[in-house]
């Protein structure tokens, strides 16, 4: 009798840890954080000719690595209100994407004068083309898809911007 105990002991013990290890392992869900958006700042555009305002934004800015190589990725809308205004360290051609950006935008691109330079419109989400700035620019303003014909704006059109 005591022989067999030695033998149902390590068979209790695999029937344990079988039944613990075979449990179906559910579908783990990972929760993303929403990015919202964070008002870092106020941008006016003006036209050309006359000076006069066409719209004010609230916007925020981008200014380290990190935050302009993400932009506006992983968010899903922008009121039409808002924008974001990437301020880079030089003043050079400047190439953007659509990877991960999930609605369509419009892409300002504005001289180290602040006047507007080019532009990118209808960028499709998650298109994963380049997108270039055409001329050497200082900053660039993404809004949502469309604004730039409702606003009728033009080469030579300026901005100004404070940040808060």
């Amino acid at each position: 009798m005591i022989k067999s105990y030695k033998f149902i002991y390590p068979i209790f013990l695999a029937c344990i840890v079988l039944q613990f290890s075979c449990k179906e392992d559910t579908k783990r869900v990972v929760k993303t954080e929403v990015v919202t958006f964070t008002k870092e700042g106020e941008l006016s555009i003006y036209k050309a000719q006359s000076d006069t305002l066409l719209v004010s934004l609230d916007i925020e800015v981008a200014e380290t690595d990190y935050e302009t190589e993400t932009g506006l990725m992983y968010r899903k809308s922008m009121e039409e209100n808002q924008g974001m205004l990437f301020v880079f360290p030089d003043v050079r051609q400047h190439f953007f994407h659509m990877k991960n950006t999930e609605f369509g935008l419009d892409i300002v691109f504005i001289d180290e004068h602040l006047k507007i330079a080019s532009f990118q419109e209808n960028a499709q989400p998650y298109d994963e083309k380049l997108l270039p700035s055409q001329v050497p620019v200082k900053y660039a303003l993404e809004v949502n898809a469309g604004l730039v014909e409702k606003w009728l704006l033009e080469v030579g059109d300026s901005i100004e911007f404070a940040k808060l």
